[in-house]
């Protein structure tokens, strides 16, 4: 399965970890630092799916989901939340806010790309390799 996934995430080592195990899973990795810069991307190259912290830098990741959702080129791009924030409270504000999912931080290596995987559109997920 080769996916373009967009990673946003302002943190090197997390942007690290995350970029070498969905590269080592066959999917291409673009890097943003920052909502704004994860806008721009996006709408330059429609990514399959996006992967994004909730704090950064400029605008945060409930405001850069705002602004995907209000993009008719962006609105049905999946987008998973990574987040320190994991707490029932917090679960419910993620979804309710339109990501359609979340993964709380820190990541688990093991999981980590079957649970990113589980949100690519079925198209994608129908052509992996057995």
């Amino acid at each position: 399965m080769n996916a373009r996934i967009l990673v946003v995430e302002d943190t090197p080592n997390n942007m690290y970890l995350m970029t070498y195990l969905l590269q080592a899973h066959s999917h291409t990795v673009t890097p943003a630092a920052s909502g704004e810069e994860a806008l721009a991307l996006a709408r330059a190259s429609r990514p399959d799916l996006v992967v994004m912290d909730l704090q950064l830098p400029g605008i945060d990741g409930y405001q850069t989901l705002a602004a995907m959702r209000a993009d008719p080129g962006l609105r049905e791009v999946p987008v998973v939340a990574v987040t320190s924030f994991a707490l029932v409270g917090d679960r419910d504000r993620i979804l309710n806010a339109g990501f359609d999912h979340y993964v709380a931080k820190p990541i688990d290596p093991a999981t980590f790309t079957d649970e990113i995987d589980a949100y690519l559109p079925q198209l994608l997920r129908s052509s992996a390799p057995n």
